[in-house]
């Protein structure tokens, strides 16, 4: 019935694997559990090797690095089940119940459900904040492939983009051939918790790549103004003439807005302003 795939990187994906086995084995199902680290050459895999002593559960680990995306792709291809289910591996089911609900969601053949992210309210270390307020008032509200449920036979059909091999926005092309293609992707309430919350710093460096691989993909025209706020308001000023303007600006402010982001009252404005500044800094 359904095979769970976790994409991991320098993470113990141990506490999450037991229990999502002690889960499935309270729904009494046909289900395998497969984890494949990226190529991340960490000490935790050593801890994660033992859940290749478990019973339906596989840890892999990449000789080169794929990239999430085609990370996934490579996991689905082991999966033997009729359903996929995608976790991030530094996720955790927010109720005992999780895999009960998506199953007794999955009467439509062709459903495609997203059960949702949260983040614990408990408020983090000063050098996590931005990382912490950004997913709380950002992440929760967009669909994301951190915790999808899809049927094998149309993840095969429509995989992820393996020409992505960057950190950031393989989620967005992803739904958009999904879309695309007339599928629907139901948001229920079923949410997981993202428990590793990067420094701020660390979040910093990842939406610079992420920025970059954005700039790569509008280039390819693989995403337009119409499904990234960032190149929509990239394009007005593109007309407007302002795109070099835009990034003197940024680039005169940028340590300035940075020691904001790293503060412990980070501003979303000025980091909605840091990502617009950087990606006109790229053009």
């Amino acid at each position: 019935m359904l095979s769970i795939l976790i994409p991991v990187y320098n993470y113990d994906v141990l506490p999450l694997v037991n229990e999502l086995v002690k889960q499935c084995n309270s729904c009494g199902i046909n289900f395998e559990i497969l984890c494949q680290d990226d190529a991340s050459n960490s000490q935790k895999n050593i801890k994660n090797q033992v859940i290749n002593s478990f019973s339906k559960c596989s840890f892999f680990i990449n000789e080169v690095n794929l990239g999430r995306g085609r990370n996934i792709n490579s996991l689905a291809q082991k999966a033997n089940n009729e359903w996929l289910l995608i976790l991030d591996c530094d996720t955790f089911p927010a109720e005992n119940n999780f895999i009960e609900k998506y199953i007794a969601e999955i009467a439509e053949e062709n459903n495609i459900l997203f059960g949702g992210i949260v983040y614990e309210d408990k408020i983090p270390e000063k050098q996590q904040l931005l990382r912490w307020i950004y997913g709380q008032k950002r992440e929760t509200a967009s669909v994301l492939t951190s915790n999808l449920w899809i049927k094998k036979e149309i993840f095969f059909q429509y995989p992820f983009d393996e020409s992505i091999t960057k950190y950031g926005y393989e989620d967005l092309c992803f739904f958009l051939v999904l879309k695309k293609k007339g599928f629907e992707i139901t948001s229920i309430q079923n949410p997981v918790f993202h428990l590793n919350l990067e420094t701020s710093e660390i979040f910093l460096s990842k939406t610079k790549t992420a920025l970059e691989n954005l700039f790569f993909l509008y280039n390819s025209k693989k995403i337009t103004s119409a499904e990234s706020k960032i190149i929509k308001t990239f394009e007005f000023l593109k007309q407007l003439k302002l795109t070099r303007f835009t990034s003197l600006v940024f680039k005169k402010n940028q340590l300035k807005i940075e020691r904001n982001l790293l503060s412990q009252k980070p501003s979303l404005f000025l980091f909605d302003l840091y990502k617009l500044g950087y990606f006109c800094f790229l053009k």
